[in-house]
């Protein structure tokens, strides 16, 4: 994939931000609280397709549980 060029002739973003207060970014910053927030399961692609809706695979899920705990 190319670079796009841009032309400083027609930039008219650039003067309107203070890059010196764009500086000390933190990468990663906000990576653990979106990870704690964050619970995704990956299904095999033949388990997806026994299932219509992400619902139907919270009621097997939910069903399954209750089985276990009797």
């Amino acid at each position: 994939m190319k670079k796009k060029v841009v032309d400083p002739k027609n930039d008219e973003i650039r003067p309107v931000y203070d890059l010196a207060k764009l500086k000390g970014g933190v990468r990663g910053k906000y990576l653990q609280r979106y990870r704690a927030g964050t619970n995704l399961a990956l299904l095999a692609p033949e388990v997806r397709a026994a299932f219509p809706s992400d619902e139907a695979v919270n009621e097997a899920l939910r069903s399954l549980l209750k089985g276990s705990r009797k």
